[in-house]
């Protein structure tokens, strides 16, 4: 029987879907972050619930081949990064096996899964940085949460952001210290500053302070900036509630000229303080690539683009297919897209739509079904998938082909086995199909490593309807 506080010394026989290695003993499995195949660790039980146990290694005792020498600092106390102690060659592995595993386990579906597309940088790749700001012991610190809390662990510098990042940290560091402000504190609803968010494209710098009540002293905070940046633009985000969502929805530009326009391929696009980007520049342009290969939308037909952010992918799709139509919630990001399809000359063959794309989807795609040759329609959803109302308005115009990308491969295979057939929706939820009554065959599916020293993939599918 596993006992709280207990030590003990076992080998680790399996690796689990966030990279943390896994023990089987006396009935239970046991899970132990940072620890590896094959590895003899000694190890304490932190937690026992029925049949499921969590641990802290302890020690190494005979590590594993795969194992390197993290490079951060923080590593094992910033809840980030997961993998910084595996080869990247390893990494890649593990992220091909999680998403086999999802669609196996969750999607009810043995499906080949192509390797992992590595990514050019293994460290500094992010274009997004966003840290936390809390009070905590008496002082205001500016630091990633730990794993499990919001207790945030003081960073100076992160490895998977590039030097900005650090820069942009001391300036609101600076900042802090000689303006007095306070950050927030979640169980008293105190503090002004929340969180630091940033993106720099090209150069191009987009700062947003989260507050609870309006910055004091901020031209102290753009005095910071400037002696560590030629160009950048300054936001002020107000959030007074009581909640973990990030940003609230006032924007207040204090400084620089709030949006930029930088080139992607050939496509020249505009950027904000709300558009939604993909982290990894480089590894976007690989990603975008092979979508547009694999929709291969038709001259003559239209090709849907869901949760289509900024419109950067709309626009690509929309240069091969008839007419390509974004959906996208931000109203900024719209803005921005709409702004892309004139100054790309694509207004004739670009529409963008604000709204939920599981209000709108249900009447779009029937309509376009009716008034084009053919419809392709790709995903691309936050981490909790698309809602069935999307799903049963693909199904019901029986679209051709599907192509969804997903940083989440649990509600990817569970979305994929809801289209394929795999599974289906009952009053009770979702449950696995016995009989084969498949819909759709996927004919593409790989991990692309978005996110490397993580346990985060990004992962692209294609599913085509099968023939009668």
């Amino acid at each position: 029987m596993l006992v709280k506080n207990e030590e003990r010394i076992s080998l680790i026989s399996a690796v689990g879907a966030n990279g943390e290695g896994i023990v089987k003993e006396e009935g239970s499995v046991i899970f132990l972050p940072f620890a590896f195949l094959g590895e003899k660790v000694r190890y304490k039980i932190l937690q026992v619930k029925k049949n499921i146990a969590f641990g802290k290694v302890l020690e190494v005792l005979t590590p594993a081949k795969e194992r390197v020498k993290p490079v951060c600092p923080l590593f094992t106390k910033c809840g980030g990064c997961k993998l910084q102690h595996l080869r990247y060659s390893e990494q890649l592995k593990l992220k091909q096996n999680i998403v086999a595993d999802c669609f196996r386990k969750i999607g009810n579906l043995e499906a080949k899964v192509n390797g992992t597309v590595p990514a050019e940088k293994e460290y500094g790749y992010r274009n997004k940085l966003q840290i936390p700001v809390v009070w905590q012991n008496g002082e205001t610190v500016i630091g990633f949460y730990a794993e499990n809390s919001h207790r945030a662990v003081k960073t100076a510098e992160c490895a998977i952001h590039p030097d900005w990042a650090k820069k942009v940290i001391e300036a609101f560091d600076a900042y802090i210290k000689k303006s007095g402000v306070k950050g927030y504190d979640e169980e008293s609803h105190t503090g002004v500053l929340r969180h630091i968010v940033a993106r720099d494209i090209d150069d191009c710098l987009i700062v947003t302070a989260v507050a609870r009540s309006p910055l004091p002293q901020q031209d102290v905070l753009i005095s910071e900036l400037k002696s560590r940046f030629g160009r950048f633009s300054l936001y002020e985000n107000r959030n007074d509630r009581r909640t973990n969502v990030v940003l609230g929805e006032e924007f207040n530009l204090l400084y620089g000229e709030g949006k930029y326009k930088v080139k992607y391929n050939n496509i020249v696009y505009e950027f904000g303080a709300e558009s939604f980007l993909q982290v990894n520049t480089e590894m976007s342009r690989k990603l975008y690539k092979k979508t547009v290969e694999l929709a291969a939308p038709d001259e003559d037909g239209a090709v849907v683009d869901a949760f289509s952010g900024a419109g950067l992918l709309t626009s690509m799709l929309a240069m091969r297919a008839k007419k390509a139509y974004g959906v996208e919630i931000v109203k900024e990001a719209v803005q921005c897209a709409d702004d892309l399809a004139r100054r790309n000359n694509l207004t004739d063959k670009m529409e963008n739509l604000c709204g939920k794309c599981e209000e709108i989807l249900p009447k779009l795609i029937p309509e376009l079904k009716a008034r084009y040759k053919a419809v392709t329609v790709v995903l691309d959803p936050p981490r909790k998938g698309v809602e069935y109302s999307v799903i049963e308005a693909i199904l019901a115009a029986q679209i051709p082909k599907i192509v969804y990308i997903s940083c989440n491969p649990a509600t990817l295979a569970r979305d994929a086995g809801l289209l394929v057939g795999s599974l289906k929706m009952t009053k009770n939820g979702i449950e696995r199909q016995k009989e084969d009554c498949a819909r759709y065959k996927i004919t593409y599916l790989r991990p692309f490593d978005m996110f490397p020293q993580t346990r985060h993939v990004e992962t692209l599918v294609c599913l085509e309807k099968k023939q009668d």
